[in-house]
């Protein structure tokens, strides 16, 4: 429902009797819901107001805060939480549990619940109607993810044998909703960019539970089969876990980072053993040493800017040690961004806050370090994070397998000092390369002045590959040249290429890569168009991109011819600049830097 951008065509302010009628509606609708619920949600002296789009969907929230309720059919008769009300309110809405936090990725990419997905209790699939209004949560996370409408009743589900949709998903984390707000936010550190993890800070309260439990259970024998629902009193309930069942408690454990499971041989049971703890200056020098080994394996320059979400979640955790718990609050610098900018400091990296998404963005990394470099990284590589459709892993690691080199082929400029030292004349060289070519003809004819070892002497030949028709008329000649200078001007003076590659596909082209130019503009009738242009330049078909672009942003595409035949650009109907870009970087692996967007709907 709110896949795709749409603006508002009226907001309003709601009258005393207006507000009153939306409170009885929710009362009605949520009954779950308590009055210090609605009173958080909707302040009795607030001012609400009601955002009017086109599609008759009216949402609903307070003055200068965070929309709460949206109404599908404008009627009153289907109303429904917005992710942002369910944070403040968990238990407004009944929720399914998804099997695990890799499940999260289809949901919000907004894929419908399908029942496969669904982690049924021990004591059954729980009653209700079709039609009835259900959120959805992560193993682990109190945090709903989603909300929507279930799609036939618990009846009519254990027939069909727990197969088929679910959940119609209306409104999702990550969706145009969520996103039209001006900073928002996550309600926890297990909230990322793609996909929706256990809450760590909800690690330590397991374990103390996990211990309460065993405890116990001595005298609640009787009981044996009961669920015990897990709680913390910082952030509220989280799903039920039964801590005497083995194939729950590994489910957990596979969710919830540092747990560990051992058997005991003599009861046949589980249990939980409570990770050793480590000092302060411990979990320091552990961040430190999980960030310099993946610099040093996982990180490429060719995915830079990262944010640190992404840096931390796909490569600093994969780098820890088996069995040990990495938590940035148990460090001196208790976040992420603040630790990010000490290493900025001292030159490891360079770092730069994102103002728009509130989070500290990864720009650079200085490989010349010495941290960097007296660092030995493990010869054994970080665990991978796991994927939970091996299918659709592999098909997405082939689309993003994407490879840009810039190369150089010599001309008549330095054609003289290939053949000089035997390099092949016609063949393409990296900057490296071409470095290694000049250096061996100065090794070579003994160029390095003998008096200063940091220049080279020039002679007839170097001097006119590397000034011939670059020095104007009446100015002399340089008779010699720094080495760090010698061999940037070299390459300066060799004919540029890049070369593409993508899977096995690979392609040589003139010049320097161009960039991917996505445009959106207004078109008649007030609508917006988002124009791409330049992706032939990443080895990507037009027409198998408008497709595949029609289905993911659920509008019309089309594709055009650039006159001049400088390749075709797609038309996407809306304004999607923001999402396509993303799209391009996800999936097909397109560096953010070979990117440029211009919005001229914004005023």
């Amino acid at each position: 429902m709110f896949k795709k951008a749409v603006e508002a065509k009226a907001l309003q302010r709601l009258s005393g009797a207006d507000k009153k009628k939306l409170r009885r509606n929710v009362k009605d609708k949520f009954p779950l819901a308590s009055d210090a619920d609605i009173d958080t949600l909707l302040p009795p002296k607030a001012e609400i107001t009601v955002a009017k789009f086109p599609n008759r969907i009216l949402v609903y929230g307070v003055e200068g805060g965070f929309p709460v309720f949206f109404d599908t059919d404008g009627r009153g008769s289907e109303i429904y939480p917005t992710v942002y009300a369910l944070w403040s309110a968990p238990d407004l809405l009944p929720a399914f549990t998804l099997k695990g936090g890799e499940v999260s990725r289809f949901v919000i990419n907004g894929a419908d619940l399908m029942f496969p997905g669904i982690s049924i209790p021990l004591d059954g699939l729980p009653s209700f109607a079709a039609g009835e209004p259900w959120a959805v949560k992560v193993p682990g996370n109190p945090a709903p993810i989603a909300v929507g409408a279930t799609a036939m009743s618990s009846s009519e589900a254990l027939k069909a044998g727990l197969r088929g949709k679910a959940l119609r998903i209306t409104h999702y984390y990550h969706d145009s909703l969520w996103e039209s707000v001006e900073g928002r936010i996550v309600p926890n550190a297990g909230f990322f960019e793609d996909v929706v993890m256990p809450d760590p800070s909800l690690l330590d309260s397991l374990v103390s539970h996990s211990g309460e439990t065993d405890a116990s259970n001595d005298q609640t024998s009787d009981n044996e089969g009961e669920v015990e629902p897990v709680t913390s009193s910082e952030h509220g309930p989280i799903s039920a876990v039964n801590l005497d069942d083995k194939s729950n408690i590994e489910q957990v454990a596979t969710e919830l980072d540092g747990l560990r499971i051992t058997e005991n041989a003599s009861s046949n049971e589980s249990r939980v053993e409570e990770p050793q703890s480590m000092s302060i200056e411990d979990v320091d020098a552990l961040l430190d040493r999980c960030l310099l080994q993946a610099l040093h394996t996982t990180v490429k320059d060719k995915d830079l800017p990262m944010p640190g979400s992404t840096l931390w979640s796909n490569h600093v955790l994969p780098c820890r040690p088996s069995g040990v718990t990495l938590d940035i609050k148990k460090s001196s610098f208790k976040k992420l961004s603040k630790w990010l900018q000490s290493k900025a400091s001292v030159g490891l990296i360079s770092v730069k806050e994102d103002k728009h998404k509130k989070e500290v963005v990864l720009f650079s990394v200085n490989r010349t370090h010495i941290d960097y470099t007296s660092f030995k990284p493990d010869k054994s590589q970080p665990a991978k994070i796991e994927q939970s459709n091996d299918q659709t892993a592999g098909e997405g690691s082939s689309q993003t397998a994407l490879e840009i080199e810039e190369i150089y082929k010599p001309n008549t400029h330095v054609i003289s000092i290939f053949a000089a030292v035997g390099a092949d004349t016609g063949g393409y060289f990296s900057a490296i390369e071409a470095n290694n070519v000049v250096f061996a003809y100065v090794e070579k004819e003994n160029l390095v002045k003998p008096n200063d070892k940091a220049k080279v002497i020039l002679d007839a030949i170097l001097c006119d590959a590397l000034f011939k028709g670059a020095i104007k008329k009446g100015s002399s000649y340089p008779t010699e040249i720094h080495k760090k200078e010698l061999g940037p001007q070299f390459i300066s003076r060799m004919q540029a290429h890049h070369k593409v590659t993508r899977g096995g596909e690979s392609v040589i082209r003139k010049g320097a890569v161009r960039s991917i130019q996505i445009m959106t503009e207004r078109r008649q009738g007030n609508k917006k168009m988002t124009k791409l242009s330049g992706f032939e330049t990443f080895l990507l078909d037009a027409d198998s991109l408008a497709s595949e672009l029609q289905k993911k942003f659920a509008c019309s595409t089309t594709v055009a011819e650039l006159p001049g035949k400088k390749g075709h650009e797609v038309l996407v109907q809306g304004g999607v600049i923001d999402h396509l870009a993303k799209h391009l970087i996800d999936q097909y692996g397109v560096p953010k830097r070979y990117i440029e967007v211009l919005d001229k709907t914004r005023k």
